[in-house]
């Protein structure tokens, strides 16, 4: 399972510790608060940002290489694996 952004749930250490369903099921609003990446992808009745016209967008990329929470782009690359 993969969050919008492309985040593999099945790897986050949060799913168990807070319970997190996941930002599909949590409609964007996370244990942490709003989730601006969800609400974009909800916003324009995607499933994920990969659907998408401005993928990557600005806004992806800053979630997926934030220096605190990011991932060097791996979500990114989980989207463009699922593309195809």
């Amino acid at each position: 399972m993969y969050a919008m952004c492309g985040i593999d749930c099945s790897k986050c250490d949060y799913k168990d510790k807070m319970n997190c369903g996941g930002c599909h099921k949590q409609e964007g609003k996370m244990f942490w608060g709003e989730c601006g990446v969800a609400n974009c992808v909800l916003s324009r009745k995607h499933t994920t940002c990969v659907e998408c016209t401005k993928f990557p967008c600005s806004l992806l990329k800053e979630f997926a290489y934030d220096e605190e929470q990011g991932d060097n782009g791996e979500r990114i690359e989980n989207l463009r694996k699922l593309r195809q």
